[in-house]
């Protein structure tokens, strides 16, 4: 569900940041956090290029829509069909930001059905007829393929929806199409490039083109930002919901692991991989996120949440949520870029005005302990959650093992490996069954270091309601030759321990958006929407994207 960056020694990564490997550029600039002190730095929503036409869905929540279709506005129906004209205009055509890889071909239908169902018995819920995207490693059982971006699984079809996609079905729903990804969610290779897949290329960042829109979750985050749904869900084993969230100027949450079933999604690892909503607003996302949640017998880390979990989100959306609260300050996350590091200063203070208590520094201590562990648990459970998974799709599937696909890749080097190869799949291949002790230690290393005496420490030594750090820099220059240059990040901790981390738009740098993380314990979401919601209606920092060629003197 996101892959990491990494050889012998967990590095900077496209994915996670697990090192500050790249220094930010000296030439950055950074916008205030608060829009009326930015309006004259900072590109304003009502000035696209010119040859972007106005989009009458731009920036509408979910609510909006809700209250469109009630009112005789909008329907279903049409919305598809306004979404998918946009889509045509300005993801494969124009700008072709190129995050959707495939539309549901019954979209129209299923949106038609939900418009009769409205008329006789009234909304399901707040995402009746909605139209949503999800990334392609999530399974449907319907006439779209699942391929997590690779022609080794082209036309792979599911016989059973994933949970989530159940889940968002019976909510009313409407699956519009699937997003590109980082292929194999990022977990091939250690010099990939985020947001390209051999069966859906590149991804673009909407804020500027030849910029990257991070990974694993590319498409649903530039998607979302560029107005192409009303939301989407990424999956995330290390920053890939997070991420591209920041990259992409939206709102992210990955929730705890066994919150969000993860049956019927491709797999990396069972011990961090999750999906989660990822939308322009905090409160589209607790709407979404509240959707998913529920026990699947399918995944048996979701009887973990009985008692823990909830159906409605949007009442921990609270303005005035960040008084009163304890917020902790990652430090060690910081330093990576100066322009970072001041917007992030600005965000403490709105916090600070807002009524928060700031602990800052309040280091994680066992941070850099546990990123060759990672690795080691990523290798081993990829191949055998992979293999698992394969096995799922019956004796028709196109490839059987992951053996199969990495000799699927040989067989069609040109297509599968013209910018890069498949190092980390090759180690996945050869490491051997769950039971060897060197995975087992290596489990319980992380489990240790990152929850235990991580961030469970660090919370209760200073009795925290969450920990804050930048998500990530401004996104980086794509580079199909080199690869991703990445700079620094924050998503490991919560990541590697399973815990919950929601991102938030927290300005911009040179017209490009960066994200701040609240992140914390284990099935502390509840606690981590009032803060993070909070924080944005303080600072409402979230801008449209421009689709600008590249960042200049225009910007």
């Amino acid at each position: 569900m996101s892959g990491n960056k990494s050889d012998a020694k967990v590095t900077a990564s496209r994915r996670n940041f697990l090192k500050a490997g790249i220094a930010g550029s000296a030439a950055v600039t950074l916008a205030p956090l608060h829009p009326a002190l930015a309006a004259a730095r900072e590109p304003t929503p009502d000035s696209p290029p010119s040859d972007i036409s106005p989009f009458e869905l731009d920036e509408l929540t979910i609510s909006d829509l809700q209250d469109g279709m009630k009112s005789g506005r909008f329907t279903a129906r049409s919305l598809v069909e306004k979404y998918s004209h946009r889509i045509d205009e300005i993801d494969k055509h124009g700008p072709a930001i190129n995050s959707v890889i495939e539309l549901n071909p019954d979209a129209l239908s299923i949106a038609a059905a939900l418009d009769q169902e409205r008329k006789v018995k009234g909304p399901r819920g707040p995402l009746h007829g909605v139209p949503v995207l999800i990334k392609d490693n999530i399974d449907t059982a319907d006439r779209m393929m699942t391929t997590a971006g690779s022609l080794a699984l082209v036309g792979s079809k599911p016989a059973k929806d994933s949970f989530v996609a159940e889940k968002l079905r019976a909510a009313g729903a409407v699956i519009l199409g699937k997003t590109n990804l980082s292929e194999w969610a990022n977990i091939r290779s250690s010099h990939s490039t985020s947001g390209w897949s051999g069966r859906g290329g590149l991804t673009r960042n909407p804020y500027a083109l030849d910029r990257n829109p991070c990974g694993s979750s590319s498409g649903s985050g530039a998607g979302v930002s560029a107005n192409l749904c009303a939301a989407a869900i990424g999956t995330e084993t290390d920053g890939s919901i997070v991420c591209p969230s920041s990259s992409n100027g939206i709102a992210g949450i990955k929730p705890t692991v066994g919150l969000v079933s993860r049956s019927g999604i491709i797999p990396i690892s069972h011990s961090q991989d999750g999906a989660g909503p990822m939308c322009r607003t905090v409160r589209d996302a607790a709407i979404m996120l509240g959707a998913l949640t529920g026990v699947d017998p399918r995944d048996s880390a979701t009887t973990n949440s009985q008692g823990k979990s909830s159906t409605d989100y949007v009442q921990f959306c609270d303005p005035a949520g960040l008084k009163g609260a304890r917020i902790g300050v990652a430090r060690k996350y910081f330093g990576f870029n100066d322009a970072v590091d001041a917007l992030m200063e600005q965000s403490l203070d709105a916090m600070k005005k807002q009524g928060a208590t700031v602990i800052d520094p309040e280091d994680i201590e066992t941070l850099g302990k546990f990123d060759n562990s990672e690795l080691i648990v990523f290798m081993y459970e990829l191949k055998s959650d992979l293999n698992s998974y394969l096995a799922t799709l019956g004796p028709n599937a196109p490839v059987k093992t992951l053996k199969d696909i990495i000799d699927f890749n040989e067989r069609n080097k040109q297509k599968e490996m013209p910018y890069f190869g498949q190092d980390l799949f090759l180690k996945a291949e050869a490491k051997g069954p769950l039971t060897e002790k060197a995975y087992l230690d290596a489990l319980e290393n992380n489990h240790q270091l990152a929850r235990t005496e991580g961030i469970d420490a660090t919370m209760d030594k200073y009795h925290l309601d969450a920990i804050v750090a930048p998500t990530g820099g401004p996104a980086w220059l794509t580079d199909l030759v080199n690869g991703d240059h990445v700079a620094g990040g924050s998503s490991n901790a919560a990541a590697v321990a399973g815990y919950p981390n929601i991102n938030v738009t927290a300005g911009f740098i040179s017209g490009l958006p960066v994200g701040i993380s609240f992140f914390g314990r284990a099935w502390s979401e509840p606690t981590l929407i009032r803060l993070a919601y909070a924080f944005e209606q303080a600072t409402k920092a979230r801008q449209p994207p421009r689709f600008l060629p590249t960042i200049g003197t225009g910007y």
